[in-house]
Formats: structure tokens, sequence, C-alpha cells
């Protein structure tokens, strides 16, 4: 019956995405106004709904910036309040989305997933390299991009890592959680107090509206550096590392 439920839910949202009806975006678009105004049952509410969106493949980046914008607009004397209770709620959600699909991937779709892996070539040896350093390997893939988040879920439950290890391995979302929550939070923070000089969180007391802009702009700028350097060097390493259990 779970197998047949996910089943439906997931052809409906490959429909939905692939067509102009654009349903679920109309209710993620829903689900953070009413959390403008419901701030703490939202954030239990967008726990849940990001961790279904996770196990169902719908990309969280949008809806990642959608939550840093939405308590970027209730703390909007802080930024920095605003950025640490939309990163926790985002890594709270996709750590709870991403151990579900890792059971389910290893109880549940084993055979669908053995031929999702086939679709990566380096799978096999990322298995090989998980059985010495589990933890170390999946940081690394959290931080690459070979192989799609979601898809790194499912593919995760079939190999030898333990789900301890893996659920320490989600702190390697957490540069990514973080920067697309800022950007979120500081486009709320830059369009709501246009003129009025508040700080926001990350300034003096009289900053100007021009100098505040041009620091979160250059916030932003360097946080998006770090994460792709740190990205950048996740990729060489385990490119290293998985070169030599292929040899």
């Amino acid at each position: 019956l779970v197998l047949i439920i996910l089943g439906i839910l997931l052809v409906l949202v490959i429909i939905d995405l692939s067509t102009s009806s654009q349903h679920i975006q109309h209710w993620l678009k829903e689900l953070l106004s009413w959390m403008e105004f419901h701030p703490y049952a939202g954030v239990l509410v967008f726990i849940l709904v990001y961790a279904l969106c996770t196990v169902l493949f719908i990309p969280g980046a949008i809806l990642t910036i959608g939550c840093g914008f939405t308590f970027g607009y209730v703390y909007d004397t802080s930024l920095t309040k605003a950025v640490i209770i939309a990163s926790t709620t985002v890594f709270l959600g996709a750590s709870l989305g991403s151990i579900m699909a890792f059971l389910l991937g290893r109880y549940l779709f084993r055979d669908c997933v053995l031929n999702m892996a086939k679709e990566y070539p380096m799978f096999e040896a990322v298995d090989r390299a998980l059985e010495h350093n589990g933890i170390k390997i999946m940081i690394l893939l959290r931080l690459s991009p070979l192989i799609p988040y979601n898809a790194l879920d499912f593919m995760s439950g079939i190999t030898s890592i333990s789900i301890a290890s893996y659920s320490i391995a989600l702190l390697g979302v957490l540069p990514g959680v973080v920067l697309y929550t800022f950007i979120g939070a500081t486009a709320s923070t830059l369009g709501d107090h246009d003129g009025d000089g508040m700080t926001g969180g990350s300034g003096g007391e009289n900053q100007s509206p021009l100098v505040r802009k041009i620091s979160l702009v250059f916030g932003i700028l360097f946080a998006a550096l770090g994460v792709s350097v740190a990205a950048y060097h996740a990729n060489k390493e385990l490119k290293k590392i998985l070169e030599e259990e292929q040899q």
C-alpha cells in the first residue's frame, strides 16, 4: 500500500512539473505566505512538507530560498536571527526527508534504486569507498555535484553505509542551506526596508540604505564564493578517492 501511494504521488509530481499547471508551485507559495503569519506552527509544517518534497524529487532550492525570504519578513529587524531559524528549519526538513528516502531505498525500493544507480558509472567506486570511510565520503558527496541530492538519498540506501553515519554526514548540506536561506532573507530585507535605514542585524544603528545594500550583496557574493570553493575542493578530493578505488 505504501509503495502504491508513493508511486501515485511521484507520478502526479512528474505530471505537474512537466506541464504548465504548476499546482505544486502554487501550493508551496501559499504555504510560505501562510508561514508569514503563523511562524511557529509554520516551522513544523514546513519541515514535514520539505521532507515530503525531498522524497518526491521536488527541487528544494526554491523552497529553501522561500523559507529564508519568509523568515526574513517575519524577523525583519534581525537578519541573523532570520537566517538561523530558516536554516535550522530547512536542515531539519531536508534531513528528515533524506533519512526517509534512505530507508525507502534500502528496504522498499531497492530494485528500482539499483537500476537508478546504473546511470552513474562511478557508483560502484563510491560504494567501495563508503566501506572504508563512510562519513567522510558522504560529506564530500553532499558538497560535490557528482550525484544529484535526491538521487543520492535513495542510492545511499543500497550502499554499505550505516544509518548513523549517513545521518551525521547530512551536516554536509549545511553550507548550501545557509547560503540559500541567506539569499532569501536578504532579498526580503532589501525589499521591506528599501529606505527606512533599519539595521536588519547586519550593521550599525544608523547604517544608510545604500551601505546596507552593498554590505548584503557582498555578503551573498562572499558566501557563494565560499560554498563554491568548498564544492570544488570536495569534488576534486572525491574524484581522487574514486580513481584510487577503481584501480
